[in-house]
């Protein structure tokens, strides 16, 4: 199997993608719950909350996909205040950590996940071309990032999330 790479050791130019991919990145991200169900829903909790050593479960990668909800829609906030720098993330990811998500039902985590994701693509897809252009700094990265920059970065997110989970699966089930 090929290695992935650590999300945090991911570099990013975001001086390639047009406008026009707009929507497909929109459908990317609208995808996810979807298929983080295709891939859950039927797998028993001892392999959904089973750890790696120190790792997260494939329920708690899951469940950190829904904590950094509210971070993205605050960041879509931060593009319509005119912010120059965008709200930055919890590093130490906290919030997936103190939540407990193996603790959970599957069922309803997905659920909420879904809810708030539609949440954050009804927004997307009310924006126009003007503010899909807007720029602003990210703080870890040190880049600029266009509104549709950071839609592309939440949707390379979601897919290394969702790598992890069919490592996992691969190797538990």
């Amino acid at each position: 199997m090929i290695e992935r790479q650590a999300w945090f050791e991911r570099r990013f130019s975001f001086d390639y993608l047009p406008t026009s991919m707009y929507a497909n990145v929109v459908e990317r991200l609208r995808g996810t719950p979807a298929r983080l169900e295709d891939r859950l829903l039927n797998l028993p909790q001892a392999i959904l909350t089973r750890r790696d050593g120190d790792k997260w479960s494939i329920q708690e990668h899951a469940g950190h996909l829904l904590d950094l909800e509210d971070l993205e829609m605050k960041r879509l906030e931060d593009y319509a205040a005119g912010r120059e720098t965008l709200t930055p993330a919890d590093l130490q990811n906290r919030k997936t950590f103190e939540a407990n998500h193996n603790s959970k039902e599957i069922a309803e985590l997905l659920s909420e996940f879904r809810r708030e994701r539609m949440k954050f693509v009804e927004r997307l897809e009310a924006l126009d071309a003007e503010f899909i252009e807007r720029s602003a700094l990210h703080p870890r990265l040190k880049i600029p990032m266009r509104v549709i920059d950071f839609a592309f970065f939440k949707a390379e997110h979601d897919d290394h999330h969702m790598a992890r989970i069919s490592e996992l699966i691969k190797k538990w089930a």
